[in-house]
This record gives C-alpha cells, sequence and structure tokens, in this order.
C-alpha cells in the first residue's frame, strides 16, 4: 500500500461563479416584486377580479420564496470558509430551492382551491380596469424573469489546491467546471417563481379579455385551476431535481463515474469503490479506492483526474492486489 503525508492547508469553496451577482440580482425582484403585489392585491379587490387577486396573492408568496433565495445566498457566503461545513457551503442553493419548491406547490394548491370557490360564486368584474393592472403585473414579470434568466442558466468554477494524506490524496481541480450541467437550483427556484408570476398574469389576462367580450364570468377562476395545475407541475420538477443533490445522487446526465472509471482502469487497475456526488453548482467530489499490481502514488492517479471537467475535490486511496 502507498503511503504519502503533506500538510496543506485548503478552502472547501464550491459556490457557483455567478453567487454573488445572482443574489444581487434576486434582491432586486423581490423589490419588484413587493410592489407589484400590493398593487394587484388592492386592484383586484376593489374591481373583484379573482384572476388579479390570485395573482397578486401567490405573488406574494412569491416574494417570500425569493427571500429564501437571497438570504441563502447570503448565508452561503458568509460561511463558506467556516470548517464546520465539511464540504463548504455550495448545498445551500439547494436546500433553498428545495424549501422554494414546497411553497410553489402549496401556492398551486390553494390557487386552485380560491378559483373553484369563486366559480361556485361569481362576483362581478370590472373588466377594464383589472386587464390594465393585470398588464402591468406581466410587465414586472418579464422584466424579473429577465433579470434571473442570464443567472438561471449561468455556470461556475471553483479553484485549484493540492492536499495528500497518509493512503490518500486529495486534490481539488478548479478551472474544469462542467459548465453545461452547473445548474444552480436557486437561482433556478427564484427563475421558476418569477415565470409562474408571468403565466398567471397571462392567463389572467385573457380570462379578462374573453369575458368582458362574452361575458364568460367562469373563465376567469377557471383559469386560475389552470395555472394552479401547471405551475403544481413545475413545483415538483424544482422538488425532484434539488432533492437528488441534497440526497446526493448523481445526475444521469452528469457520467463522472465511467469517466473515472475509463480515466484510472487503464492498465492492471482496477476501483473497488467509488463514490461521486455534487457540492455546488458545477462542482462534485469523488473517493476514489483502487488497486493495483504495481501501484503508483495516489498524486500520479490524481493527476490522470485532472482534465475531468466539474470534478472539484478528489480523495484517491491506493492499494497493492493480493495477486501481484
Amino acid at each position: 500500500m502507498t503511503a504519502q503525508t503533506e500538510t496543506l492547508k485548503h478552502d472547501h469553496v464550491f459556490l457557483g461563479a455567478d453567487h454573488d451577482r445572482n443574489a444581487r440580482r434576486v434582491w432586486f425582484v423581490i423589490a419588484l416584486t413587493a410592489v407589484m403585489m400590493v398593487v394587484e392585491i388592492g386592484a383586484g379587490t376593489y374591481y373583484g377580479s379573482m384572476a388579479l387577486v390570485a395573482d397578486g396573492w401567490h405573488m406574494s408568496t412569491h416574494a417570500s420564496a425569493l427571500l429564501i433565495s437571497a438570504v441563502a445566498y447570503r448565508y452561503a457566503r458568509r460561511q463558506a470558509h467556516n470548517p464546520r461545513f465539511t464540504f463548504g457551503t455550495g448545498k445551500l442553493g439547494d436546500l433553498a430551492g428545495f424549501a422554494s419548491a414546497i411553497i410553489l406547490a402549496l401556492i398551486a394548491l390553494l390557487m386552485a382551491w380560491e378559483s373553484f370557490l369563486r366559480i361556485t360564486h361569481p362576483v362581478p368584474i370590472s373588466f377594464e380596469q383589472a386587464i390594465g393592472v393585470a398588464v402591468v403585473g406581466l410587465l414586472v414579470n418579464l422584466a424579473s424573469a429577465w433579470l434571473l434568466k442570464d443567472g438561471h442558466h449561468g455556470h461556475s468554477h471553483g479553484h485549484s489546491h493540492h492536499h495528500h494524506h497518509e493512503h490518500g490524496d486529495h486534490a481539488h481541480h478548479g478551472d474544469h467546471a462542467r459548465s453545461a450541467h452547473a445548474s444552480d437550483n436557486n437561482m433556478r427556484a427564484a427563475y421558476v417563481h418569477v415565470i409562474a408570476d408571468a403565466l398567471t398574469s397571462v392567463l389572467a389576462i385573457a380570462a379578462l379579455l374573453l369575458g368582458s367580450l362574452y361575458g364568460w364570468l367562469w373563465l376567469d377562476p377557471l383559469m386560475g385551476i389552470v395555472g394552479g395545475l401547471i405551475i403544481a407541475q413545475w413545483s415538483w420538477g424544482l422538488i425532484t431535481s434539488s432533492g437528488r443533490v441534497l440526497l446526493d445522487v448523481v445526475p444521469r446526465e452528469v457520467d463522472l463515474q465511467h469517466e473515472i472509471r475509463s480515466a484510472l482502469e487503464t492498465g492492471g487497475e482496477r476501483i473497488t469503490d467509488l463514490h461521486v456526488w455534487q457540492v455546488g453548482p458545477g462542482h462534485h467530489a469523488a473517493i476514489v479506492a483502487l488497486v493495483a499490481p504495481q501501484p503508483e502514488s495516489p498524486a500520479f492517479y490524481k493527476a490522470k483526474l485532472e482534465p475531468l471537467a466539474g470534478l472539484s475535490h478528489v480523495t484517491v486511496e491506493v492499494s497493492k492486489s493480493a495477486a501481484a
């Protein structure tokens, strides 16, 4: 069995490259959402539009969910160097995204239920005024979505350190971000909340326009039910994606396990234990145990993994195979 010892302090900062910029954008969107929330709830109540009230109220809960995202960004940055977080605070965004998705699902159910009650107890609607406010709400939502879209599709990178310890080797590969799959579930949650707001505004406008033309008062709450079902589906997608990260499930589209095996099992080496998991947007960690007839140092095998994109923290343990 090989043994190599070296002491080197290093950080475990696995935050996305656009972490701070995304945080600032979320705070700005919160301000926009809060202002429009007050306007829509007041106007919807005054003009009798359930779709407008529903849009305003679930915009208020979206503002709360966006606040979760903003606080998560701030806390992750402040605690990034806290040694009590073994692999850094990169997963805080996924935890915030999971919580936001739960809120989004509850919003969808409440929205559908309130709309159902309005179908059974219709009220007069001031169509012209309600449409005007809904259009303004849609414009605010589209502006917010534009602010968050770039961060939602942003990329991540990290840092490069090397750390060796007895019977193994730790490595940080920072310049090989798996940019195509650097999904920030915290930003994704904020983006989905804003898009859900925009969808509700579109449905409200359509319902109000048709209602004003044909007198279909029932169409306004019906659109609320349709919107609730669509938003519930979106929330489920966010729950599953963030939940997989929290449970250390390797995404199907990130085949790092196969890539690691292909890079290391080139001769008589054989991997006996392999664990790969995500530690932050675009960052993955791996623990590799392998045996070889004539084992090299852990650093030798670590060097073979350097080209693998998105592999930011690696532990390699090497031992001599029993047959050798």
